[in-house]
């Protein structure tokens, strides 16, 4: 999404709904405890805002583009290149500047001489009665500056992030951040107006409060990026060099605590935009056992209540079809759970003619028995190499080998991709006409599959990805969370988390080699919590033979060399 800068020939109160140019700015210290923000606290106004902590911040006004000559150290261009936008960008600045000084009493302002303004100055007291008139729209920032001889510290700015409120709310804000150390010889002091407390608080501090602390959701996500930091030089460091802004809009979405807005880096936040477009809020941002969702016309997906650290919220369970026919098929049937194949016949707008199985782990195919005996359908699948974690029961009445073109009824076509690496009969289905690809364990949403040999191939998966590149997608549909856009970002994501992980092991072969497996665990996978050791074993082993089979590793005994 692209946005403009602000229009100041457009009325002052567009319509509800329509996003208002609007700029924040952080402001930072170094103190003896580390960094500390500070936050004021909104007064009661009976809105979802009111009481919350904030950052000084609020509308870009039409006299903030008179102070653009007052600028110090950035001008329009450079700020409209800063901030992606054609012209106009410099209001935001300037914005951010008169709504700290009107909320919080600090002025980022340099005298006549260069330095930045004192509270010690003669004019301090002066300066600081500008504040509510300033506010009330009765003076300018413009005629401040003119009557003291200041300058705006603008260069004491750096752009931070960019939100834009949710579609679905009444009042919505086009908002940039910007983040600033304090200035040293000033002390902040709400208005005791709209804002009705002020506390310096470390990121981390705020954020342990949890709910006792109230916070939107761009002041939560600026805490949790302050709060990687240890000190002002490293944040401003960072903040400085950063050239990959983008714009943050999240979406509404219903949870267990009601509704709530969803950021673009939540597994929900994707296919919300896709089933809840306008923003209305009506989807879940949670995946809920037995809970049918329609993710288009020709698509439902029911979760199995199976969740668990290995399978996440639980395995999904698709419907495709529909058309004037209304033939559906099921991919990925589930666990062997009565009550699973209920819900998914429930959901079911139509007969059920065909069962496809990704692959046979016991959370995906068993319950192909318990759906076939219901409605006679045909069960396609593969048969996997090794017995090893199999689902002993699925026996297939169609054998795919991959490549097949199988018509859903009049609605919609699967073509079979032969995907081995987490099992050896693994199967992804492209359903081609929305271009989306049920991947079952091929890839999952919140975590990296398990490659456990000797079914599971390491060298195998990693192909495997690398052939789904060339295909022609735009969503995947994960056995495990939501659907998943970017494809190719995914994928290519995998494939690098992987062979970072096989660089691991290289170097841990060449710190520690000649080494048991054990030994080379402890390095390897030293950024995996120690309880999940015992599964990323399979994995591990998955890499050295991968690495032994390329030549580029030895096996003797139970250990493991690096073969120069």
């Amino acid at each position: 999404m692209t946005t403009t800068a602000p229009d100041l020939a457009k009325p002052l109160h567009p319509p509800p709904g329509t996003p208002r140019a609007a700029a924040t700015l952080v402001v930072v210290r170094d103190a003896a405890v580390g960094i500390e923000v500070l936050l004021l606290r909104r007064a009661e106004r009976g809105d979802h805002n009111s009481g919350a902590w904030v950052f000084p911040g609020g509308l870009v006004e039409p006299g903030d583009g008179q102070c653009h000559a007052l600028c110090a150290g950035i001008d329009d261009a450079a700020a409209s290149a800063r901030l992606a936008l054609p012209r106009g960008a410099l209001d935001y600045y300037v914005a951010a500047v008169r709504e700290c000084f009107e909320e919080a009493g600090l002025l980022f302002a340099l005298d006549a001489g260069g330095a930045m303004l004192n509270r010690h100055d003669a004019a301090a007291p002066d300066i600081a009665s500008w504040r509510q008139p300033l506010h009330r729209g009765e003076r300018t920032l413009a005629e401040l500056c003119a009557r003291h001889g200041l300058a705006l510290a603008m260069d004491r700015l750096v752009y931070f992030s960019h939100w834009l409120t949710p579609l679905g709310r009444a009042k919505r804000f086009d908002t940039r951040f910007f983040i600033a150390a304090a200035p040293d010889a000033q002390l902040a002091s709400h208005d005791d107006n709209e804002l009705v407390e002020q506390r310096w608080l470390r990121p981390a501090d705020a954020l342990a409060q949890g709910t006792a602390l109230k916070l939107m959701t761009p002041t939560l996500k600026t805490l949790e990026a302050i709060a990687r930091f240890d000190s002002l030089h490293a944040l401003l460091t960072w903040a400085r060099a950063r050239r990959d802004i983008v714009l943050m809009m999240p979406r509404l979405a219903v949870g267990s605590q009601g509704l709530r807005p969803v950021t673009p880096d939540e597994p929900a936040w994707a296919e919300l935009g896709r089933i809840d477009p306008e923003g209305c809020g009506r989807a879940s941002c949670e995946i809920r056992p037995g809970e049918s969702v329609r993710l288009s016309a020709r698509v439902i997906r029911v979760s199995a209540n199976n969740g668990s650290v290995m399978t996440g919220p639980g395995t999904n369970t698709y419907l495709v079809g529909g058309g004037a026919a209304n033939e559906w098929a099921v991919i990925d049937p589930g666990p062997l759970d009565a009550e699973h194949v209920d819900n998914v016949l429930a959901a079911a707008p139509g007969a059920v003619r065909s069962i496809f199985a990704t692959h046979t782990h016991p959370d995906h195919s068993p319950a192909a028995l318990l759906l076939k005996a219901r409605t006679g359908a045909v069960v396609h699948g593969r048969l996997a190499l090794h017995p090893e974690w199999q689902d002993a029961s699925f026996a297939p009445d169609r054998a795919l080998a991959g490549g097949e073109r199988i018509a859903l009824g009049d609605a919609a076509t699967l073509r079979v991709i032969h995907t081995p690496g987490h099992a050896s009969n693994h199967l992804c289905y492209l359903l081609e006409e929305e271009k989306t690809l049920f991947a079952g364990d091929h890839v999952m949403q919140l975590s990296t599959v398990v490659i456990n040999p000797p079914d599971g191939d390491m060298a195998a998966y990693i192909a495997s990805l690398r052939e789904l590149l060339a295909e022609e997608l735009d969503w995947l549909a994960p056995g495990h969370g939501f659907l998943m856009a970017q494809p190719r970002k995914a994928l290519q994501a995998i494939i690098d988390h992987r062979l970072r992980r096989e660089a691991k092991v290289v170097d841990a072969l060449r710190d520690l080699g000649p080494a048991a497996a054990d030994a080379l665990l402890a390095q390897v996978y030293d950024d995996v919590p120690q309880r999940m050791h015992a599964v990323a074993m399979r994995s591990l082993k998955a890499h050295l033979y991968k690495l032994r089979d390329e030549g580029r590793a030895a096996e003797k005994g139970d250990r493991w060399s690096l073969i120069d």
